[in-house]
Parts: C-alpha cells; structure tokens; sequence
C-alpha cells in the first residue's frame, strides 16, 4: 500500500521524520548582511545584477529595527547572502543570536568560535586551487589556502562547493582536500551569466558532474551533504514534469505586487518568504535575482526548497518518499535544525537510501557499523 502511513513503518524513515516534526515549521528569508565584499568573483549573481547599488544605511539602529520587526513576523530562519558577511562580524553576531540561520563566506576571514559556536559555516570553494583563483581573485591570491587554513578541522564548516559544468575532473581532488582538512562538502552548481564560455558555460549540461559527485558520496558517505537526488534535481532542473523558473521557484518575495501571478498559479511557495536587500527594508524579486533569467539559476538552497514544499509530487512509493524524506532531512542538519552530532551518522544511510549511479553502487564502500546505528 502507499501511502505516509505505509511508508513511515520504516524505522529509519519514521525516525527522520519525527526529527523534522519536532523541530517545526521553518519561516524563513534571505538577507544581504552587506552591500560591500573584499573580492570580485567572475559570475557572482550579486554584482552581475548590481545588487550592491542598494546601500547600507550607516545608522545601525536600523538593523536593530529590522531584526525586531521580523522577529514580530515570526521569522525563525535567516539566510545570510550578498556581499562578504564577515566584514560586518557585529551584524552576524545579532542575527546568530536572534534566529536559526546559516551563512556563506569566501574564507578570507576567519568567523571566530567564541560568540558563534554553533553557526552553520558555508565556506566558498569553485574549483581547484588553479580554477578557485582565477575566478574569484583574477589569478592574484590562492583563496582556497587561506580559507583552507582558516577553517581546518572546524566542525561548523562546511564547503560551498560550485562545481563547473565542463570541470567535473577537479571534483574528485577539491573533495579530498575539504575532507582531509576535517569539513564537509555541499555541491552547488555555476551558472556562467558573465559569460566565460568554455567549461564554464551551464548550458553544456552536467551530467559528467553527477557522475564525479556519486563517485565523491560512494567515497564519502559520512562527509557529502548532498544526496545524488538532489544534485539531478538541481542540475537538471527536473521536477515531476516541470522546469525549473519563475512560475514554480518556491522563494520569491511574497510582499512585491508584481509578483502576485506567481502566488496564484497554483504551484507551491513559502508565504512568508521575503529577499531582504542591504538596506534591510527593500526586497528584491528573490535571493540570488532581480531581473536575471531563471533559466540560469542552479542554487543549491533555491532548489532544496522546490523539492521541499512538493511533498505530495513524492507519495507516488517509498522511493519517492525517501527521496523527499531525505532532502527535508539534509537541509534541516545542515543548518542544525535537529541534532546534529545524531543527524551526521545518518549521512551514510541517506545516501546509501537515494544515491541513482545507474545501478553501479559498490555498498560494500559504505561502513555498515554507522548507516545502520
């Protein structure tokens, strides 16, 4: 029989979803903690759309302001986004201690521990050390060292890694690094809207990336946050018969009346949802755009929130259950919304229970002791 009832008889299945319900609801945005960064990357959406024209205003009361508003809203999650954050250590400190949230950095400044022990740490990696710097620093400085450096084995760390399409043989070593230096790995996807061309160029598909990624997940199953469900999701932008765009993109400012279509088509949104520009009043279309082609988006969090708020699209059986199961789960223990000391020795089973290499999964790679606990 299938249905949630059914499907929930599994143990492991029953206990991931228990998790889920005791932490709750999440109601959450999008904030640019900055209009300022200390490096230019090639293709970062954040300067390609100009969004640092938006200025921060220079009396600090006003993002005191702004945080008790949303704290009136009930919003319980944060997602720190735009510029460098940690220019503006005051400003993540009173966001980390007001909300859930989570944060993406380029690594050149190390966030301390004292005052943010918990935070859930992005670290930004595009590529090897060769890739990583030409496109993020124009060849002058190896960004990837130093953020290597400053991160070793902090268990609030992990990689943000933007994998190319047309440079799937770097993945394999930059992984490597990330795990010997005692972080985990999230895979996001490069969309080349400068353009580069070449290998840097989405359009050429990625399907030589899904390849390297379930080689790196079959490798390290305690150590890749993403589940090979995902990352054809996200790389395919294939869902249940739809495309990936503007009409089913669950993310957009709910408060913008341009955008009301999009609220009334019938496809899921979060309702609470709002992209908070620098000057912590405007909102923008939604996090990573303003007029931008969605066509052109692959961002990891964007698309974890498609797959989430489509629950129903996953009761057809346990599989499609599971998959949706575990990408709720995924997103819920990387920004420690449930117990994350617990959550981590879960990893090995999550993806043991979704990884898709065309039936070639060595499961002897997996260590039974842990997936099974």
């Amino acid at each position: 029989m299938n249905s949630l009832k059914s499907y929930l008889q599994d143990p492991f299945l029953h206990r991931l979803y228990k998790e889920i319900r005791q932490a709750g609801a999440m109601k959450s945005i999008s904030l640019d903690l900055t209009d300022e960064c200390n490096i230019r990357c090639a293709g970062c959406y954040y300067f390609s759309e100009e969004m640092d024209k938006v200025k921060t205003p220079s009396d600090e009361s006003q993002f005191d302001l702004f945080i008790k508003k949303e704290l009136a809203r009930g919003t319980n999650f944060v997602t720190i986004v735009g510029g460098e954050p940690t220019l503006r250590l005051d400003r993540l400190k009173k966001i980390y201690d007001n909300f859930k949230m989570n944060v993406s950095t380029n690594g050149i400044i190390p966030i301390p521990k004292d005052g943010f022990e918990h935070m859930p740490i992005g670290v930004s990696v595009w590529g090897n050390h060769e890739t990583d710097s030409k496109l993020r620093s124009n060849g002058k400085r190896d960004v990837f060292s130093i953020a290597l450096n400053n991160y070793k084995n902090d268990s609030r760390a992990f990689w943000y890694y933007t994998v190319s399409a047309g440079n799937a043989n770097e993945i394999e070593n930059v992984v490597d690094q990330c795990v010997a230096n005692g972080n985990r790995v999230l895979f996001n996807f490069y969309s080349d809207i400068t353009p580069l061309g070449g290998t840097m160029d989405h359009r050429q598909g990625f399907d030589n990336v899904r390849k390297e990624i379930d080689k790196v997940i079959q490798r390290y199953p305690n150590s890749i946050y993403l589940s090979s469900y995902l990352t054809k999701v996200i790389s395919t932008g294939e869902l249940y018969g739809q495309q990936w765009g503007y009409d089913v993109c669950t993310t957009v400012s709910t408060n913008l009346p341009k955008y009301a279509d999009r609220m009334k088509n019938g496809n899921p949104y979060s309702p609470h949802f709002r992209a908070y520009n620098s000057d912590f009043e405007t909102t923008r279309r939604c996090c990573t755009g303003i007029d931008r082609s969605c066509d052109s988006c692959l961002d990891v969090w964007q698309h974890f929130s498609w797959v989430m708020l489509n629950m129903k699209k996953h009761l057809g059986s346990k599989q499609e259950f599971t998959n949706w199961l575990t990408s709720m789960y995924l997103f819920y223990l990387i920004n420690r919304l449930v117990n994350y000391d617990d959550g981590v020795k879960r990893l090995p089973e999550i993806h043991m229970r979704t990884i898709h290499n065309n039936g070639n999964v060595d499961e002897r790679i997996f260590d039974k002791n842990i997936w099974t606990n």
